[in-house]
């Protein structure tokens, strides 16, 4: 990547933050396009070859996206939005926010861009959320035929909303809920693999308009993942089994808060299973090996 100059869209979040740190490593000129560029901070490093700029960059603003992709070589859409408030709905930024990003790539002649969509994107879902990640994709390809789509399963590493979130929780409750009985299946990846993905398919011409589908080595039940959880921590707790209208009722009741634990949207995608289809392109197809849940947890694997 060096010498290559890349603007990463909502890369001041979880995933954009390690996508801009790898790329800035691996010698691009990053700039970061965000709604608050005072959130980039994290990328200032002095002794960088490149140091890292930040742009504001609203992806629902066509005229912004445009002016953060001048003179780019590359672009990543690592956007990500969980809870719909006012116009900041999943189809502004998951679909429409998402083809201002690809049209505006394709106009400037972009050489690569790179669109983070997740597992399941499904037309046909009954999430908000999910439908607006399939109509992202499908605007994306139409106006960027040469994307490459990279499709997460639930991501884990340091300030991750998902492990570090249960670990607070089982510190002060004696019962974990789960959804249902626990059996949905998760395939956790590491957030740092999957910016490794994104610099790889920015730097291979054979990822050029296709889709690879990401998971971790290994495959878990909710279930399985709150007993790894509670062995790591050094605690036992009970864990229940909660039927999926209570946890809408939650939902629904907590949907009110600025910032809600639990969305209806996020139960809904807690209904089915999370993981690599056995035909998806995935990190092998980069030559990637990504890392356990346990390697990164401490344990060695086996144990």
């Amino acid at each position: 990547m060096a010498n290559r100059r890349v603007t990463v869209f909502g890369g001041s979040g979880f995933l954009g933050r390690q996508i801009v740190r790898r790329l800035a490593a691996e010698g691009a000129a990053v700039r970061v396009a965000v709604r608050h560029p005072e959130r980039a901070a994290f990328a200032a490093d002095p002794d960088a070859a490149e140091p890292v700029a930040a742009v504001r960059a609203d992806v629902a603003d066509e005229a912004e996206v445009a002016s953060a992709l001048a003179g780019s070589d590359a672009a990543v859409n690592a956007v990500g939005h969980y809870v719909e408030r006012g116009r900041a709905t999943f189809e502004a930024i998951h679909g429409a926010g998402a083809q201002h990003v690809a049209r505006a790539a394709a106009e400037a002649g972009l050489g690569r861009l790179v669109h983070i969509s997740g597992i399941g994107a499904d037309p046909r879902s009954r999430s908000r959320y999910v439908r607006a990640r399939a109509e992202g994709e499908r605007l994306v390809e139409e106006a960027f035929p040469a994307v490459t789509i990279l499709r997460p399963s639930v991501m884990f590493g340091p300030e991750d909303a998902f492990l570090n979130q249960l670990a607070a929780v089982a510190r002060v409750m004696p019962v974990l809920p789960l959804f249902g009985t626990g059996a949905v299946r998760l395939q956790p990846v590491h957030v740092d693999d999957v910016a490794q993905a994104v610099g790889r398919a920015l730097a291979t011409t054979a990822a050029q308009g296709k889709v690879y589908e990401l998971g971790g080595p290994r495959t878990y039940s909710y279930k399985a993942l709150l007993r790894l959880v509670l062995e790591h921590s050094g605690r036992r707790r009970l864990l229940l089994p909660l039927p999926y209208f209570a946890w809408q009722l939650v939902a629904t009741l907590l949907a009110a808060l600025p910032d809600p634990p639990i969305s209806r949207d996020q139960v809904v995608l807690m209904r089915k299973d999370n993981v690599v289809d056995p035909a998806a392109r995935s990190f092998a197809d980069l030559g990637i090996e990504p890392r356990a849940l346990e390697e990164v947890l401490g344990r060695g694997p086996g144990r």
